[in-house]
């Protein structure tokens, strides 16, 4: 997962620590593996450099927090709504943004679904097109590697395009966003660590 651009849409719900941020993302993108906290910490101090997050203060008990600067909801906002397609969209990639965004931004995450399917209905066609196109001449073997590559791509595209309607479907019969968790983990990095 874009650990940055995830963490950047879940600061879109205000300040957080970070291991409070590394329980959002898991719990937000089920479908992958936990990050590791120490790249939560990594990203959240390169983010600072960047001018995207800035210090929020501490919690209770002395937890730094970290706040979205203006440049970082604008980046935010537009991971939230923008597919990421150059050259090919990455399925997880696809997954993470649509899992999130719905989590926080349903009408959102209805429009970045909507642009996603048609990028993927226009990649289907071309797809499709170029599996017609690509027949040998009759004295020619066909390109045996080539033909799989193309199959390949229109099984991903027809998967993709089950999948953005099965999410699109739930997205609008259940309002799926949610605040930060009430549960609070029990760790994270105390100033000075």
């Amino acid at each position: 997962m874009s650990v940055r651009d995830g963490a950047l849409a879940i600061l879109t719900l205000g300040p957080a620590y970070g291991l409070q941020l590394h329980a959002e993302l898991a719990d937000r993108a089920p479908h992958r593996k936990p990050v590791n906290v120490g790249q939560i910490y990594g990203t959240l101090e390169r983010l600072a450099k960047q001018g995207l997050v800035a210090d929020a203060g501490t919690t209770d008990d002395g937890l730094p927090l970290y706040a979205l600067t203006d440049d970082g909801d604008g980046e935010a906002r537009v991971w939230m709504r923008e597919p990421v397609t150059a050259p090919l969209p990455e399925w997880t990639e696809m997954l993470d943004q649509i899992l999130i965004t719905s989590s926080l931004d349903p009408a959102a995450a209805m429009t970045l679904a909507r642009r996603y399917r048609r990028w993927w209905e226009a990649d289907l066609t071309a797809t499709r097109d170029a599996l017609r196109s690509d027949s040998p001449a009759p004295t020619e073997q066909p390109r045996q590697d080539r033909r799989l590559a193309v199959l390949a791509r229109e099984a991903l595209a027809v998967a993709a395009l089950a999948w953005i309607g099965a999410a699109t479907s739930a997205i609008a019969e259940n309002d799926s966003a949610r605040g930060y968790s009430g549960v609070r983990p029990k760790r994270g990095r105390r100033p000075g660590a």
